[in-house]
């Protein structure tokens, strides 16, 4: 069975490796190992990420990973999820530091070791279940630690325990960062559209390059009574994506030139994204930060802060919203 004494970032290695070694049950997404107290002593974490090419029908969750951020669906493939059991097992990393395991998995069961995973935040959300049907699932937000790169398995509480120190240590937000708040979608803040009809244009944007993804913002802005409307260059936008301009026929604000950056991402926009957006912006410029994921609770008080210039929010709704209200089809997605 070939166990293993230490884990090394980005090898790959057995489902019968892993489970003998970290001492796992065979099948699951989450996988805790217990001591003979019934304490966690560790937790396996399995995905079928969007980037380690498996089919939809192999990875129903849709989980991502983005630069260093796992965005992870929680277990339960149909219905409303509730955080208990093994999805609550991952909330106690927030007060103990239990070293978490990440694995992708690459076919034929067979895993890539991703390394130690810290917990930034958890909240629920929509989502479509394997029979199609919206249902709330709980969203998990990792922050995947490539360093140190051989984990000895007998030493993973100690380096667990450290590399969350440090980070907390480097992290001065607190919990606002942990939480997501949705904004009001459609006219006058209310929900004009049904959460089904939102959840599948945002599924469909999510399927778009990030290239295209900046040019169909850029035809949403024309559409929307934006001019002169450009998609910067590839580099030297300094997080700037688009440049814009007020129609002239708008009487408060015409000519008023607006700068937006666009985030096709699954995982949270928090305030160190907004805090960098502003300091790219033209000083004469507006800014509107558009993604097709979540703002957290801290990105929220970072882009209304009371001696900085406001910064304007479109989150994933708001955007599926704005969309379907100027009737731009989103089928080159699919």
């Amino acid at each position: 069975m070939n166990k293993v004494t230490f884990f090394k970032v980005g090898e790959t290695y057995t489902n019968d490796q892993i489970r003998f070694s970290l001492d796992l049950e065979n099948l699951g997404g989450i996988r805790p190992s217990l001591d003979s107290n019934g304490n966690v002593r560790h937790v396996a974490i399995m995905t079928a990420a969007e980037d380690s090419g498996r089919l939809l029908t192999e990875n129903p969750y849709r989980d991502r990973i983005e630069g260093d951020i796992l965005v992870y669906t929680a277990q339960g493939r149909e219905g409303d999820q509730a955080l208990a059991g093994r999805n609550k097992r991952l909330v106690e990393q927030y007060v103990v530091p239990t070293p978490f395991f990440g694995f992708a998995n690459i076919g034929r069961q067979t895993y890539r070791f991703l390394g130690l995973l810290e917990l930034l935040r958890h909240y629920q959300e929509n989502q479509a279940d394997t029979k199609g049907n919206l249902r709330k699932v709980w969203l998990f937000e990792f922050k995947i630690h490539e360093k140190p790169e051989l984990v000895p398995i007998e030493d993973s509480a100690s380096i667990s325990a450290s590399i969350l120190a440090e980070s907390r240590r480097e992290d001065s937000s607190g919990p606002s960062e942990r939480e997501v708040t949705p904004l009001p979608q459609g006219p006058d803040g209310q929900a004009a559209t049904a959460p089904e009809e939102l959840e599948a244009i945002r599924g469909r944007l999510l399927q778009f390059t990030p290239y295209d993804f900046e040019h169909f913002i850029r035809l949403l802005m024309e559409r929307s009574g934006f001019v002169r409307v450009s998609v910067t260059r590839a580099s030297g936008d300094g997080g700037i994506d688009l440049n814009a301009y007020v129609e002239e026929k708008n009487e408060f604000f015409a000519g008023t030139h607006v700068q937006a950056q666009v985030k096709r991402w699954r995982h949270a926009v928090g305030s160190p994204e907004i805090n960098n957006f502003r300091g790219a912006l033209s000083t004469t410029a507006k800014g509107v930060f558009i993604t097709t994921s979540h703002f957290t609770r801290a990105a929220l008080a970072e882009a209304r802060h009371d001696s900085k210039p406001s910064i304007a929010l479109v989150d994933g709704d708001k955007l599926a919203g704005i969309i379907i209200r100027n009737e731009i089809p989103t089928k080159l997605a699919s």
